[in-house]
C-alpha cells in the first residue's frame, strides 16, 4: 500500500509519532511519503529528551521513505532547505495525494 502523511505540526511527541508511523509502514513493506507544511517544517530543529524527531527522519530517509516539506512554509519561518527537508511546492503535496492509497495527517 502506498501511504501519504501530513505533518502539519512541531508539538514534539505528535511529530515523533508520525514519523515513527511512517517508519513502521515502510518496514510492514508499505511504501511511505512525508509531507511537512505549517509547524511541521521546524519538526527537523526540535530538540526534545524523549522525542528523537531527527533521529526518526533519517531513519526513515535511511528505510527509503520520501520527504517533501513546504517551501512557503520553510520561507515564512526563515528557514531554507536542508539535506532531510527539501523545498517543495502545493503541487507536490497534490501529487502526494493523488500517489497515496491512503493518507494520514498528524
Amino acid at each position: 500500500m502506498k501511504i501519504g502523511i501530513i505533518i502539519g505540526t512541531n508539538d514534539p511527541e505528535q511529530a515523533w509519532n508520525a514519523v515513527r508511523f511512517a517508519n513502521a509502514s515502510i518496514n510492514k513493506g508499505h511504501q511511505s511519503k512525508i509531507f511537512l507544511m505549517s509547524a511541521g517544517v521546524e519538526i527537523e530543529a526540535v530538540k526534545h529528551d524523549k522525542y528523537d524527531i531527527p533521529l526518526q527522519l533519517h531513519e526513515f530517509i535511511k528505510l527509503g521513505g520520501v520527504l517533501f516539506a513546504c517551501g512557503t512554509c520553510i520561507k515564512s519561518r526563515n528557514q531554507s532547505e536542508t539535506e532531510v527537508c527539501p523545498i517543495s511546492t502545493m503541487n507536490d503535496c497534490v501529487e502526494l495525494v493523488e500517489w497515496a492509497d491512503k493518507m494520514v495527517t498528524f
